[in-house]
């Protein structure tokens, strides 16, 4: 696969508020490279730069900022030091935590076709955008209704759609389903995959919940003290037991489960999501992956 998403040596500290000018690293040498298609979620402790890092990849850090930055990102071979918010809005999109920071228009055909507008685009070709990206989040029927009547799903769902009608080649999410009850997050997770699967987008999605991440995730980025703990595939990182403990982060159950395993029967359970386990401890297959070396 092709990288997409390149850093090298990033460090960022955001301009003093104390009277004495000292810096705070939030970031402090993040090395990564993401590829093209792949979707990574990120997880760290409150604190650790995870808001401040996908901020870093559209260029909100520093460009619009301020602070101290040190190293360099590069978007899909545009350097982040060398080009506006503007210009790298068009490769990697930004959803936040809570939708309503993203909404303000009175309907939601209006709110998806703002950033088109300001992107000096013909009217017909806005409109086809905002048909195609309302069809692939399932919000085709919402079209004229207003983004503060629907529920919080659904909102993420139209900032969502907004992103993708701007055609990035990186979808971010900070946290997108954190204030979101189970039935809106089912949705979002659903979606995310199906840009994935069906159009190639590139995800970075930061997230707590272990258990989706490791149902969804190609790689997870652990972050802690400004830099990357561990960057490996779910079951490499959620098999790190006491490592995730340390960083004071959750890890699924079944894997918690195949760690008491391994300490009390000496065997090398892996286990990441429930139909391995199931799979693997009945005999009925043999889905458990392990790792080598």
């Amino acid at each position: 696969m092709s990288e997409i998403v390149r850093i090298d040596g990033l460090g960022y500290a955001y301009p003093p508020i104390d009277l004495d000018g000292r810096r705070e690293w939030v970031l402090r040498d993040i090395n990564l490279e993401i590829h093209a298609g792949e979707f990574v979620s990120i997880m760290g402790a409150t604190g650790v730069g995870k808001t401040t890092l996908c901020l870093a990849l559209n260029g909100i850090v520093p460009n619009s900022t301020g602070g101290t930055i040190r190293g360099d990102v590069y978007i899909d071979g545009l350097n982040t030091k060398r080009h506006p918010v503007s210009d790298l809005a068009q490769h990697v999109g930004v959803v936040f935590q809570e939708p309503e920071t993203q909404l303000f228009n009175v309907s939601v055909e209006a709110e998806i076709a703002f950033g088109l507008e300001s992107l000096g685009l013909p009217a017909i070709e806005i409109g086809e955008r905002i048909t195609w990206a309302l069809s692939v989040v399932g919000m085709t029927e919402f079209r004229q209704r207003s983004p503060f009547k629907l529920s919080g799903g659904q909102k993420q769902r139209v900032a969502i759609a907004s992103i993708l009608a701007m055609a990035p080649k990186i979808l971010v999410l900070d946290e997108s389903t954190a204030s979101l009850d189970p039935v809106g997050k089912t949705e979002v997770f659903s979606i995310v995959r199906e840009l994935r699967q069906k159009h190639g987008i590139t995800i970075v999605m930061v997230e707590h919940e272990s258990e989706r991440i490791a149902e969804f995730s190609d790689r997870v980025i652990v972050l802690g003290n400004g830099t990357v703990q561990m960057a490996s595939s779910p079951a490499d990182v959620f098999s790190k037991v006491n490592e995730m403990r340390t960083l004071g982060l959750s890890i699924p159950q079944v894997s918690e489960l195949a760690d008491r395993l391994n300490r009390t029967n000496n065997t090398e359970y892996v286990f990441t999501q429930l139909e391995e386990a199931y799979s693997e401890l009945t005999g009925s297959g043999n889905l458990v992956r392990r790792i080598s070396g």
